[in-house]
């Protein structure tokens, strides 16, 4: 029995053994799967089990948290970061996180081991501590999963399991899921509950006419076509592509392979003679996940699609719409998220038009950045700089950094994104939120390849230098 197994089993065990458990998870579309995992898999234990979720695990809602009789807590998709304030705490932890106190001069393969984590009353399912990359592969919802597995016969839990990886971004660096989350999803194919096939990457394969898949395509954004819809059209048009089935819009997954393969040709061509990197014509193709379960032609069918309805739950203070759409309803609650998605699709092009009418994105050495001040919403800051950052109009080859004022606490949230080919360098973002931050007098972390901090009203620019300077020595730059 491998220690990740035999961790999870301790968990499950400690987890059996409460009657009342009381479930904290993070607002994005991993945390939201990693919720309804856990909360799916207690229910069937006959577990009393409720839920919240929070944007961070902050020390004013710890005591908050400690105050209450919630019974047996489990932390989801957050927690590993607070340890320290988690101690005298009773729960459980299934993050993916990098924890607080990592050795960061350890290589990954080698830090096991050396970064055990052990306490009276809380138990950690971390793979950061078994030598696995929680930022690709292993998400939190993966994580929660390897504890549900224990729990019973919740093997088809693993679909979430794949929504909440997809959801982190975890099958975009090398096209597919890998590591712990491609074992999770061989048992999800193996059973019936998951199919993959290789196929275009855009969003809305699904749910959007196929003008309409090219016209919102923004990673990479296509030239001349992103955008326009009227391009879109006489794009296909010119490539002889049916646009109707009668009176109805034809879809991605309507088309042929012939068709498929005649649309993702010229694309590249049109990529490769703008200057775009060959690497932008490789990541529109890879792995796409359905689900059999799921009607054909809704978002919930596929998991680009149903991960981005989660993150339109969480990041509007709705993580009960998003948990009972995966716990199954398909009518009040789709219906409530179904409204939210279409007011955070507005919301994103409205941010991303802020930052271009305020003077763009400005670069230093190895930085990049932009300040949404109060017209970006915290909750969606880390969204726009990634959208921005692959976007194909800025430099790949800094980091994104992005500031926005804070809707619940005094202060400013940043958000970072850097690339695989940075984190390859010895990019860690994670090490630069927490250190900078704190330096400043606040507290941030995350992933290598994307983290996130709070720091005090008017350190934008003292945040910048030092992480510029931090970046530098990561990068080995002098």
């Amino acid at each position: 029995m491998d220690n990740l197994k035999e961790k999870a089993k301790e968990i499950s065990d400690k987890l059996k053994d409460s009657k009342k458990v009381h479930i904290i998870s993070h607002i994005d579309a991993d945390g939201l799967s990693s919720a309804s995992i856990a909360y799916e898999s207690l229910s069937r234990c006959g577990t009393d089990v409720d839920y919240e979720f929070i944007k961070q695990l902050e020390k004013e809602k710890l005591k908050e948290i400690k105050d209450k009789d919630h019974g047996l807590i489990w932390f989801t998709d957050l927690g590993s970061g607070q340890l320290d304030d988690l101690k005298g705490m009773n729960c459980v932890i299934t993050d993916h996180h990098e924890p607080q106190g990592k050795p960061s001069q350890v290589r990954l393969k080698d830090r096991g081991n050396l970064m055990n984590y052990t306490s009276s009353n809380i138990s950690e399912l971390n793979p950061h501590r078994y030598g696995i990359d929680g930022a690709s592969e292993l998400s939190g919802a993966g994580a929660t999963y390897l504890v549900a597995r224990e729990l019973g016969k919740n093997t088809d839990l693993s679909k979430l399991a794949v929504v909440g990886a997809v959801g982190d971004l975890q099958a975009t660096k090398e096209g597919r899921l890998i590591g712990k989350n491609r074992e999770i999803l061989k048992e999800g194919l193996s059973k019936g509950h998951i199919e993959k096939r290789i196929d275009a990457r855009f969003y809305g394969l699904e749910s959007r006419p196929l003008f309409k898949v090219l016209q919102y395509a923004n990673d990479p954004v296509l030239p001349g076509l992103t955008g326009d819809e009227e391009a879109c059209i006489n794009f296909l048009v010119s490539l002889d592509i049916e646009l109707k089935i009668g009176d109805e819009w034809r879809r991605w997954y309507h088309l042929d392979k012939t068709e498929k393969r005649k649309i993702l040709s010229e694309l590249g061509k049109r990529l490769l003679k703008r200057g775009y990197p060959a690497r932008y014509v490789d990541a529109m193709i890879g792995e796409v996940y359905t689900f059999p379960g799921e009607e054909l032609g809704t978002m919930l069918h596929e998991a680009k699609e149903f991960s981005t309805l989660l993150n339109s739950c969480g990041r509007y203070g709705k993580g009960e719409i998003g948990l009972q759409v995966c716990l199954g309803d398909r009518e009040e609650y789709l219906k409530k998220a179904q409204q939210l998605l279409k007011g955070h699709q507005k919301v994103l092009v409205e941010c991303m038009n802020h930052v271009e009418s305020t003077g763009g994105v400005k670069e230093k050495e190895v930085v990049q950045y932009f300040h949404g001040g109060d017209e970006i919403p915290d909750t969606v800051l880390g969204t726009v700089a990634g959208m921005i950052l692959g976007s194909g109009e800025v430099d790949r080859g800094l980091v994104m950094i992005a500031f926005a004022e804070s809707s619940e606490r005094e202060g400013l949230k940043v958000s970072s994104r850097g690339t695989k080919r940075l984190v390859d360098k010895g990019l860690d973002l994670s090490e630069v939120m927490s250190k900078v931050s704190k330096s400043l007098g606040g507290e941030g972390g995350g992933h290598d390849i994307a983290a996130g901090a709070y720091i005090p009203s008017g350190c934008d620019k003292e945040f910048l230098d030092k992480a510029e300077d931090m970046i530098k020595t990561q990068l080995g730059i002098s």
